[in-house]
């Protein structure tokens, strides 16, 4: 698992924030409150002195109103067809782990597919996600805890875990060892920015 992860792209989080942010017009401070974070905390960031944790990554995508995946690049033009070698893909760091794209932010369909590799106490957040259609997600090594609605699942390697996504979910990393998962979601409403929706603020 772990070649394709070193000879991937890396996306540099504190640049693609910075242009995002600058190409919508929006100020720092701004965009603090409407993430909910302090201007110190994404001052931090911006300057790549620290990594943001997945939830603050989605509450600034949520702020921006784009999908996460536009932390991935400038938006192409989506294609019917991607194929992706081993070194094409990008990936990009936040605390605890590497969230990797597998072509979803090129696709014109319905489906993101992405990997996770996980640190131990690596976690999705406090707050539960809650978006439209279906969540498909396999352990490929280590172990995974998945909390749906009040049902926990415990994904070791080879185990697959699928359900509605509509129903409020988080996930974490409980062991001592590495994790790594392939989570797919399809089926998302047209038009929603679904990773925009994946952290909702409060719950």
């Amino acid at each position: 698992m772990e070649p394709y992860v070193r000879e991937a792209t890396s996306v540099d989080v504190a640049s693609s924030l910075r242009e995002l942010r600058e190409a919508r017009g929006i100020s720092m401070r701004t965009l603090a409150t409407k993430s909910g974070l302090s201007a110190n905390a994404l001052s931090m960031i911006e300057r790549g002195k620290t990594s943001p944790s997945v939830s603050t990554l989605y509450k600034l995508a949520d702020a921006l109103g784009v999908s996460i995946t536009a932390f991935f690049g400038a938006e192409a033009e989506r294609k019917k067809i991607v194929f992706l070698k081993a070194d094409e893909r990008t990936h990009m760091s936040f605390t605890h782990g590497v969230f990797e794209a597998l072509g979803g932010e090129q696709f014109s369909g319905r489906v993101e597919p992405f990997m996770l590799t996980l640190e131990s106490g690596a976690a999705s957040g406090p707050h539960h996600i809650v978006h439209t259609g279906h969540e498909f997600v396999f352990c490929l090594r280590g172990e995974l805890e998945y909390f749906v609605e009040k049902q926990t699942f415990l994904l070791t390697a080879g185990d697959s875990l699928l359900f509605e996504s509509q129903m409020r979910h988080r996930w974490k990393n409980h062991s001592k060892t590495v994790t790594t998962a392939l989570v797919i979601i399809s089926g998302f409403a047209e038009g929603e920015q679904l990773h925009a929706m994946h952290w909702k603020k409060g719950e």
